[in-house]
């Protein structure tokens, strides 16, 4: 992990009331916990520490973390291990498809941890669970929500010639705080990895998401706003960035709603299509609810200008 300075704690922000959410405790939380475990999948929703489980785990909807649990990466925000990956699960698209099933889902979020170690960085395995899911349930909705795939070329265009519906790629913050951020990722790599899927096939979505609260300033999350508009990312995330472990980044700001309201306001007057920003705003919240959402407002576009 990169090096992370240590501040005294008693300096530091408190959470504030708002950022708070209940433990989750309902008998269809523990029901999707025994599937999970049941087919042996994992879930972004337990190894990130997502602070949105309880309501979306109630509700029957989860983001399914392929190629295990052990990331090759070891960035500074983010709760999931770091180390050496076990190898790819062949089994792994047929029980994922098998719990898109049981769980009744209408869209389905699939993302992964990196896998530096794969030849293409996992890419076949994302395109295995998306022909899967179409072969078993073929109304289901399918997002994807990608590593960066540095250095594996072809990679990106495996997984857009699979035709997700969404496309995302999370820039997570601002150029200048990659360094101790994110490490192992290159800012501009990242937002050329949403413009070539756009370019590959422009009928995707796509998507991605920034944290606040890292020491980022307002200028430079509307200067991310301009880029990935020049991408044309059609949607994008704001959240506040928790700090889930002493060892990680610490919570520099808890943004206020007002201020992630003003962020909304102003992405949606750059020309996204769908903007969700608030504390407890994840990539995949409420993924499925956006997502018809974002098709709606792509027709309405469409008519609009004569298109449709």
């Amino acid at each position: 992990m990169a090096s992370v300075t240590v501040l005294d704690r008693r300096s530091l922000p408190r959470k504030p009331p708002w950022i708070r959410v209940k433990a989750p405790t309902s008998r269809t939380f523990g029901e999707v916990r025994r599937l999970m475990r049941a087919k042996s999948l994992h879930t972004v929703c337990e190894e990130a520490a997502c602070p949105n489980i309880g309501e979306c785990w109630q509700q029957k909807h989860a983001t399914f973390m392929i190629l295990g649990d052990v990331c090759t990466r070891a960035c500074a925000f983010c709760n999931v291990r770091t180390g050496r990956p076990r190898a790819v699960d062949p089994l792994e698209p047929r029980h994922l498809a098998e719990a898109v099933l049981a769980m009744g889902l209408e869209h389905v979020v699939i993302t992964s941890v990196d896998r530096d170690d794969l030849e293409d960085g996992g890419a076949q395995q994302f395109v295995r669970c998306i022909e899967e899911i179409r072969r078993r349930a073929p109304g289901v909705t399918v997002e994807v929500l990608t590593p960066d795939f540095l250095r594996k070329p072809g990679a990106v265009e495996r997984i857009v010639d699979a035709r997700p519906d969404v496309y995302n790629h999370n820039l997570e913050t601002v150029p200048r705080l990659y360094r101790t951020v994110r490490p192992g990722a290159r800012y501009f790599h990242s937002l050329r990895l949403l413009q070539l899927v756009k370019e590959r096939d422009p009928s995707i979505f796509t998507k991605s998401g920034i944290m606040v609260g890292l020491g980022e300033e307002k200028r430079e999350i509307y200067q991310v706003m301009d880029d990935l508009r020049t991408a044309e990312v059609d949607f994008l995330t704001i959240g506040q960035y928790l700090q889930p472990t002493p060892r990680h980044h610490p919570v520099m700001r808890y943004v206020p709603p007002e201020e992630f309201d003003s962020y909304a306001r102003m992405a949606r007057a750059k020309g996204f299509l769908m903007v969700s920003a608030s504390p407890l705003t994840r990539s995949s919240y409420h993924a499925g609810e956006d997502f018809r959402r974002l098709r709606a407002a792509r027709q309405a576009q469409l008519r609009a200008s004569g298109r449709a």
